[in-house]
C-alpha cells in the first residue's frame, strides 16, 4: 500500500525515529498510526530521542581522501568506546566523512548559520516572489529556506549513497542510535580540497 508523506512524518514527530524506521513501521502495519507506533516500540526505534541528550564524549575521528584532490577529517561522538569500536559506529562515522567530500556542506546544521545570512536568504527570497498575499509569500520564503539547509546544512543533506529513499543524515544517525543504544553527536568535520581555503565547520558548543 502506498503511504503518505503526512502519515510518515506524524510518526516521526510522535516518536523521534527515522525516516526509514517510519515508512517501514507503516507498511508493516498497513497505515495504522498506533500499531506503528508500538512496532517501532517494540523494535527500540522510538526511544532513539530518548537518547539524543546523553552525553557523548567517546568516538571516532575519520578520514577520507579522494583522488588526492579533496580530504576531509570528522568526528563523530557516541558514549562508550565500546560502541566506538563496533564495525557499526566505524562504517557510519566513514560514511559521513565520504559524504561531506562528495556534498561539500558549508554548516553542520541550521542551528549553525549565523542569523544574519538566514535573513539575507529571506529577503532575497521575498524578491523574487511578485502578486502573491503575505501569508503565501511567507510559506514560500520557509520553503525555499527549508531547501537551503538541505543544500547547504550536513545533517539535513540527502545521504548520497541512498538518494533514492531520501534519507537524511540526521535520519542516518537517529537510525544508530537506536540500534546501538547510545546517544551519537556529529561533532565537526574539516573539508580540504587542493587550491582552496581550509573549511572547518564545529557544532555550537
Amino acid at each position: 500500500m502506498t503511504i503518505s508523506a503526512n502519515l510518515v512524518k506524524e510518526l516521526r514527530e510522535r516518536t523521534g525515529s527515522g525516516l526509514m524506521g517510519c515508512k517501514k513501521a507503516l507498511s508493516e502495519c498497513q497505515g495504522d498510526l498506533e500499531k506503528a507506533i508500538d512496532w517501532l516500540r517494540q523494535k527500540g526505534l522510538a526511544a532513539a530521542s530518548k537518547k539524543s541528550g546523553r552525553k557523548a564524549s567517546e568516538g571516532l575521528i575519520s578520514s577520507y581522501i579522494h583522488m588526492d584532490k579533496i580530504g576531509v577529517l570528522v568526528e563523530v561522538n557516541c558514549e562508550t568506546d565500546f560502541v566506538a569500536r563496533t564495525d557499526d559506529f566505524k562504517n557510519l562515522v566513514k560514511d559521513i566523512a565520504m559524504h561531506i567530500a562528495a556534498a561539500n556542506p558549508s554548516y553542520l546544521s541550521p542551528s549553525d548559520i549565523p542569523e544574519a545570512i538566514k535573513d539575507r536568504e529571506k529577503e532575497i527570497y521575498k524578491a523574487q516572489i511578485t502578486n502573491k498575499p503575505a501569508n503565501i509569500v511567507d510559506k514560500i520564503v520557509e520553503g525555499k529556506l527549508e531547501k537551503f539547509y538541505t543544500e547547504n546544512c550536513l545533517t539535513e543533506q540527502i545521504f548520497i549513497k541512498d538518494p533514492e529513499q531520501k534519507q537524511k543524515i540526521k535520519d542516518l544517525i537517529t537510525e544508530k542510535i537506536a540500534k546501538l543504544g547510545e546517544n551519537i553527536v556529529l561533532r565537526r568535520f574539516v573539508r580540504f580540497q587542493l587550491g582552496e581555503s581550509l573549511q572547518e565547520i564545529e557544532a555550537e558548543k
